[in-house]
This record gives structure tokens, C-alpha cells and sequence, in this order.
């Protein structure tokens, strides 16, 4: 289900995906199958989204993400992809961001330009995410432990 008031440009949207209203999504974009992508939603040309993935309102995805599958990124999560942002940077140098598989982003949380956050990772509320995440890891604010 695409909603009748959003902006999607992509044809490359899986099977039984739903995209809210006020979602921009560009033409590059891939998303996959079983995805909720909720209200207010920005994705970028490239971004690729696995399967059965949720992404809650208020999220801009730009380019260079990859998400992978049954992944969910909470409501205002704020991602990154230039350490050095300058209007009109010439220089621009794109840091993907990466969300491996089952990885969970909680909400107000901030991942810095080129992290990848490790499968089945739970980024706790407001953390601001500045290195890797390792795997089955609980990340809050810097401090980290086994799941």
C-alpha cells in the first residue's frame, strides 16, 4: 500500500509494503518485501532496504545507507553521511551507514557517517552512535554490553 499523499518515486518497492503519508521516497531507492514505512519519512536515490523492515516517523534515509533485513529504526532516528557538512561542498566525501540484519535503533538515536551497526545491535533511545557497533551488542551512549 502506497499512500495517496505521498511522493513515491521508486518502482523498486517489495510485496505487501506499506508507505504512509508524507513519505518522499526517490526513484533510486530499493525496498523490499513486509516493510512498514510510517509517516515523514525521507529516503534518498541511494538507499537499499531489506526485507520486513520498519521504519518509524520522522527518519531520513540518505544516500549510501543499506539496511538489511528485520531491521527496525525507531521514530526521529537521525542518520549521517558527511563528517564535514558545508553547504556546497565541492569536497563532499559520502560515509555509507550500514544496520546489519535484526539490528534495533531506538528512538532520538543519532548514527554518525560510516558506522555499521552488527546484527541483532540494540541502539538504545538517544544514543548518539560515533564507532561500529559489534554484533548482539547493547549500545547506550558509549557504554556497551553482551545481549
Amino acid at each position: 500500500m502506497i499512500h495517496s499523499l505521498s511522493d513515491v518515486q521508486s518502482k523498486n518497492i517489495g510485496e505487501n509494503t506499506n508507505i504512509w503519508q508524507f513519505c518522499v521516497v526517490l526513484s533510486g531507492a530499493k525496498i523490499g518485501s513486509s516493510c512498514n514505512i510510517c509517516s515523514h519519512c525521507f529516503i534518498e536515490n541511494d538507499v537499499i532496504i531489506g526485507d520486513n523492515v520498519t521504519v518509524k516517523c520522522g527518519v531520513q534515509l540518505w544516500d549510501g545507507m543499506r539496511v538489511e533485513d528485520n531491521v527496525f529504526i525507531g521514530p526521529n532516528v537521525t542518520f549521517c553521511n558527511d563528517k564535514y557538512p558545508k553547504s556546497k561542498n565541492k569536497d563532499f566525501k559520502l560515509e555509507p551507514v550500514i544496520i546489519k540484519k535484526g539490528a534495533s535503533i531506538g528512538a532520538n538515536a543519532t548514527i554518525l557517517p560510516g558506522v555499521t551497526i552488527g546484527e541483532n545491535a540494540l541502539i538504545a533511545a538517544g544514543s548518539v552512535v560515533t564507532k561500529d557497533v559489534e554484533a548482539n551488542i547493547l549500545y547506550v551512549n558509549k557504554l556497551v554490553k553482551t545481549l
